[in-house]
């Protein structure tokens, strides 16, 4: 028997896109929690993830929209693999 919850993924996760980057933006929650967790995994498979968590899944949207909006896509996006940066 599985006592571990299960991992809800959001039908709000999504990729995005800004000035020729893109992102993958995964918001989900443990079945038994009610607060949605926010990870961005970019193109080198680099993951931000955002220390608070939401109410809403589409509060965690639009915090990342937000994010993006003031900062910039590339501010979400680390080194490529190999560079050492």
């Amino acid at each position: 028997m599985n006592d571990e919850p299960e991992l809800i993924n959001s039908p709000l996760s999504q990729q995005i896109s800004s000035g020729g980057s893109t992102v993958l933006v995964e918001i989900y929650r443990l079945e038994d929690e009610k607060d949605w967790a926010l990870e961005v995994v970019d193109e080198f498979n680099n993951s931000t993830v955002w220390d608070e968590t939401f109410p809403t899944d589409k509060a965690a949207l639009t915090e990342v929209k937000k994010a993006i909006l003031e900062d910039g896509i590339r501010s979400l996006i680390g080194p490529e693999p190999g560079t050492g940066s």
